[in-house]
């Protein structure tokens, strides 16, 4: 029950901090960093899909090394692909499951288990949250609830900020044509 209350409170404590905000750099870092303590992993990571080349791009992470960060591209359609089709995909050993793209650098990594979340806008993917246990960790329903939460409000606030910079822009626009007119 103590750990249902704190996911509550770590909810509550970053959904008021990510409303305070506008820089959605800020918003995701602060997503993976309240994630990575409050389940007590190894680390977690955001990556956005990249519709140019279909891959899975870092935006921010925690507790994950240079080395296992730069280890080569992330397919959308290789790298725990059903997460982004389907919903979330827990996979509980990640030296013996075909959907990791990368199980060498894995292992190497100390990484055992990873969740993987979708994080959509306006019912279309835009990208994935990733969990990374130490120890081999059964996720819970709680665990894969809490991620899923984070991941679609991380993903409400992204769009949000896109908006409010758009709006920003044209209202930048709109001021320039009116002081070039003549009067």
């Amino acid at each position: 029950m103590e750990k249902h209350l704190l996911n509550y409170e770590t909810l509550i404590k970053i959904t008021k901090a990510m409303s305070m905000s506008r820089d959605p750099e800020e918003i995701i870092l602060l997503t993976v960093k309240t994630i990575k303590k409050t389940l007590n992993i190894k680390g977690c990571a955001l990556f956005l899909i990249n519709p140019d080349n279909n891959e899975l791009e870092l935006v921010a992470s925690q507790g994950l090394s240079k080395g296992y960060l730069n280890k080569g591209p992330v397919g959308s359609l290789q790298s725990i692909a059903e997460s982004l089709q389907d919903g979330p995909v827990a996979i509980y050993d990640v030296t013996d499951d075909p959907r990791i793209q990368y199980p060498e650098a894995a292992k190497k990594e100390g990484i055992a288990s990873i969740l993987s979340v979708p994080i959509f806008v306006r019912g279309e993917v835009i990208g994935a949250m990733r969990v990374y246990t130490s120890q081999q960790w059964e996720f819970t329903l709680e665990d894969v609830n809490f991620v899923q939460a984070l991941a679609q409000i991380t993903g409400i606030l992204i769009d949000m900020c896109r908006l409010y910079e758009g709006q920003n822009q044209m209202i930048d626009v709109l001021t320039k044509m009116r002081d070039a007119m003549p009067l």
